[in-house]
């Protein structure tokens, strides 16, 4: 796939040579590990590393032992196979932080209207509001977002587009008529973000309502009500922050996987993130930019639950941070 189908022998060679596919898989495992890591040990007499350019990263030597030299650097991510040598760390630079912005905006609506939605829901419990916001969530968290995406993509960009004014495809940033400038597109955001966000908000609604309902049946909320403070500020002051403590569980996960949830979105709505960047790497077999997006999305992952951990010390004074 990567020399097209007139490669000779000797190119197919070379390209094995290139990327250590004629070492064992042992051996290429310990290099992909040796690259990652910021701390890599290197030879100082062979070149164990003949599959990658010779000066594939800046490193800082830390002190040599024998013939090997330990090193600091950034963690390497490797280079495309179908770009022309482009550095994977690149490609994800230039992709992600649309997906951030395409997360950050679904998560954003989730919160807000989940949490109005759900305070709303557990305060006319059992009364038609209550039951049809109910409806409403639970069909929001059984629709695929590759259903919804192109359901909203028709819908609002297609069929409504003279009263929207939106497009069924579109990134955040896009070249004019005349190909000179780059113009951002805020409205390509809209109907994305709305896809992207209807699932946590049907779960947040969820969350929400029955956390409240069982925070206003603890004795401290009775106490409140007993010194005579309005509903508003039982609500307000002493409900809805004990009652968070699920729902921030959930958006920390949810905002997690939606850099990696967002590869159907993106790829429907023609968003230029790491989502489409992987579906586009999938299909034509770019294995180091596959694994490099995971291992990114992974980290993103780990240090979002860390930094919910921490929040929780903030919600809940019981809770300590060890």
């Amino acid at each position: 796939m990567m020399l097209g189908q007139n490669q000779t022998a000797e190119q197919v060679k070379n390209v094995k040579q290139k990327y250590g596919f004629d070492k064992p898989i042992s051996t290429q495992f310990f290099y992909y590990l040796n690259d990652l890591s910021p701390i890599s040990f290197h030879s100082n007499t062979v070149k164990d590393y003949t599959h990658l350019s010779p000066n594939k990263y800046t490193a800082t030597a830390l002190f040599t032992i024998g013939n090997t030299t330990t090193v600091l650097k950034a963690p390497y991510l490797r280079e495309s196979f179908t770009k022309q040598g482009k550095k994977v760390s690149q490609i994800i630079g230039e992709t992600i932080p649309n997906t951030f912005v395409l997360a950050v905006s679904a998560i954003v609506i989730a919160i807000v209207l989940g949490i109005v939605f759900g305070i709303i829901s557990a305060l006319y419990k059992d009364t038609w509001v209550d039951k049809t916001i109910q409806i409403l969530s639970t069909f929001g968290m059984s629709v695929p977002s590759f259903f919804s995406a192109i359901l909203f993509a028709w819908l609002f960009g297609f069929v409504w587009h003279k009263y929207t004014n939106l497009e069924m495809t579109g990134s955040l940033y896009e070249l004019d008529d005349f190909g000179e400038k780059i113009n951002i597109r805020w409205k390509n955001l809209i109907l994305p973000a709305i896809v992207l966000g209807i699932r946590p908000l049907a779960v947040v609604i969820q969350l929400m309502r029955n956390s409240l309902l069982e925070v206003l049946n603890q004795d401290y909320i009775r106490t409140a009500r007993a010194k005579g403070l309005s509903e508003f500020q039982v609500i307000k002051n002493h409900a809805v922050k004990n009652a968070l403590n699920p729902v921030v569980t959930a958006i920390s996960g949810w905002f997690a996987s939606m850099l990696a949830g967002a590869v159907f979105v993106e790829y429907i709505f023609g968003w230029n993130g790491l989502g489409k960047e992987i579906v586009n790497a999938l299909n034509t077999l770019d294995l180091p930019v596959i694994m490099g997006s995971v291992l990114v999305i992974a980290i993103i992952f780990i240090t979002i639950n860390i930094f919910v951990d921490i929040i929780y010390a903030w919600l809940d004074p019981r809770v300590k941070l060890a």
